[in-house]
């Protein structure tokens, strides 16, 4: 299993901060952003990953990480040229890949929950993880069916057909790639990654749990001064 950190984008919605740095690099507390989806997969014991990230700032991303040595960890590193979705972010991963699994995690979402039990278990197909949330209409929102199985996922729809969110980790066989090479942009004009879990769930092969401890999406500024009150909170203790 390799691990793979999308951590490209503009950052707009964290402007002027981002105005001369990346959002991944802002502090969360007492650690870059950045820090957290890192020690994330370490801790479940992914040590191969690439971080995605556009030019911009990527030597940024190498003076703080490195070789990824510090993490017990080695690094490989992606340039994204331009702003294209997550899934056209995702497919520059590819060649490091080389058919294995892979677990993916977008690197402004803060996980606390372990998952190192999803990683040993997983074979083949697509598992996304949900979690309840206020403002499902943000995200990616799945559809139940009366017997609770997802029967479609809606990207950040008007009328959320429920309460969850589809959060920023994934894992993925390495069939990821071929799905991602038969989307089409979306109306935003980016390949979306609601689509690719989509082409997993029409194959049957899509699979969902669910976060229990908080799940932090740190990329506004409401959600980055939460995450990092939660994360003092969770320290002080």
């Amino acid at each position: 299993m390799k691990g793979v950190i999308l951590a490209g984008g503009t950052g707009s919605r964290l402007y002027p901060l981002t105005k001369v740095t990346n959002k991944h690099l802002l502090p969360v507390y007492n650690k870059p952003m950045i820090y957290y989806p890192i020690e994330t997969l370490t801790k479940a014991g992914i040590t191969d990953i690439i971080i995605v990230t556009g030019k911009e700032h990527a030597g940024n991303f190498l003076s703080l990480l490195g070789s990824g040595k510090e993490f017990g960890a080695n690094f490989h590193y992606a340039l994204q040229d331009e702003a294209g979705g997550i899934a056209q972010a995702l497919a520059l991963s590819e060649a490091f890949v080389n058919n294995d699994n892979i677990t993916v995690i977008l690197g402004d979402n803060i996980i606390l929950d372990d998952i190192s039990e999803s990683i040993k278990s997983f074979t083949i197909g697509a598992k996304i993880f949900l979690k309840e949330v206020s403002d499902p209409q943000r995200f990616g929102v799945p559809e139940f069916d009366s017997n609770n199985k997802i029967i479609k996922i809606e990207e950040k729809p008007k009328v959320p057909k429920s309460k969850y969110a589809v959060t920023g980790l994934y894992q993925y066989d390495s069939t990821v790639f071929d799905k991602i090479h038969k989307l089409k942009p979306s109306q935003r004009g980016e390949l979306e990654i609601t689509d690719v879990n989509n082409l997993y769930l029409q194959d049957g092969k899509l699979v969902h749990a669910f976060l229990n401890k908080p799940w932090l999406d740190a990329g506004t500024f409401d959600s980055l001064i939460t995450a990092s009150n939660i994360i003092k909170e969770l320290l002080n203790r």
